[in-house]
């Protein structure tokens, strides 16, 4: 089986975080999205992995992948150019599929449950496609499936304005190359998309099988700054810690803390975990760092109260301020103003800012 790695799309949502980045590169407690779709599929078994680029941020990932080897995989390069939906994207992906079963995974998407039960099942049983589902609280906001007594999916409704239930398909999928034929005939939706969810309706017309698997862990689209901070937040929870960094005397550190090596912690500053601070980071004096943030390599933060927040790196944050719930992009600058104003800030900054709070 081949895995087909989607890293294209706008990143619209993620603006002004994505003006200058793809937003699979974003890091979540410092890994970036996309090594984390990876790794799930190398524990899978799918070690050949064509990854499908848009026309913004391919040097990036490219840059980031390489071959594929230092993952422990193999990656070919797949181009998409504008982004016409997912189904378009598996279709460019043709050649590289040839005759075998494949696995989907949109990039900007983090699940904690292994997508390998989800493959395992559809190895086992005579299936075209099979896809991956979770209850939700808002399911007019997806693809929601209807499933017969055997767990088979009978129908797909794209974002229906009154869903039958609240399962929905979430970004992983497994097809046979009978899915190329699919594509071939489906038509664009609404808003000029190829629709993945019209090539498993496509299948069930044409009387195959769907398999399904539900995933009841955590999963997120992170697709908005709200669910970057949230996800960053979830992984955090279930984080392998390591403190093999400078722990100053008189700093102050509670909780599962993971400190890089080069990474330091001065006297005078008090971190609470979880927490995630990269290669080359310092938490200076009268900072305190709280649970559920992740400060990215080359950043210094001093005299600031920061919690459950995503500094992506390279920043530099001073500021009696507290910031909360936020996502600052590289290469930022925070410092308070002429006129502090003792209050919390919420923020989404995106690369190369510069903010008087």
């Amino acid at each position: 089986m081949k895995g087909i790695l989607l890293s294209g799309g706008t990143g619209s949502r993620l603006r002004p975080i994505t003006h200058t980045g793809p937003k699979q590169l974003i890091p979540l407690a410092n890994k970036p999205v996309l090594q984390y779709a990876i790794e799930d599929l190398k524990k899978a078994g799918v070690s050949e992995i064509g990854v499908v680029l848009g026309n913004k941020g391919q040097e990036e990932v490219q840059q980031f992948l390489g071959d594929g080897s230092q993952f422990g995989v193999e990656i070919t390069y797949i181009f998409q150019g504008d982004p016409l939906g997912i189904a378009h994207a598996v279709g460019c992906a043709r050649d590289f599929v040839g005759d075998d079963d494949f696995v989907i995974y949109l990039g900007d998407n983090v699940i904690r449950q292994p997508i390998k039960p989800l493959i395992d099942s559809f190895r086992e049983g005579d299936y075209a496609g099979g896809v991956a589902l979770q209850r939700v609280d808002n399911p007019e906001q997806f693809g929601v499936a209807e499933l017969d007594d055997d767990g088979n999916v009978v129908h797909i409704v794209e974002k229906p304005d009154n869903p039958v239930s609240n399962v929905v398909i979430i970004g992983i999928y497994v097809l046979t190359p009978v899915a190329f034929e699919a594509i071939e005939e489906i038509s664009p939706s609404e808003r000029g998309e190829l629709e993945i969810t019209d090539v498993f309706q496509w299948l069930i017309d044409h009387e195959m099988n769907v398999d399904s698997h539900t995933v009841e862990d955590w999963w997120k689209d992170t697709g908005k700054p709200k669910d970057i901070v949230s996800a960053n937040r979830l992984i955090l929870d279930n984080l392998d810690t390591t403190t093999d960094g400078t722990i100053e005397a008189g700093a102050k550190t509670m909780g599962q803390i993971d400190l890089h090596e080069t990474a330091t912690i001065e006297s005078g500053a008090a971190v609470r975990g979880p927490v995630s601070i990269a290669a080359n980071t310092v938490i200076k004096e009268d900072t305190y760092v709280g649970p559920y943030t992740s400060i990215g390599p080359d950043s210094s933060i001093e005299n600031t109260h920061i919690e459950n927040s995503v500094v992506v790196g390279g920043s530099t944050i001073e500021t009696q301020d507290k910031i909360i719930d936020s996502l600052i992009g590289q290469g930022t600058d925070v410092k308070n103003g002429k006129e502090k104003k003792p209050e919390g800030h919420r923020l989404v900054v995106g690369e190369d800012s510069s903010l008087e709070l």
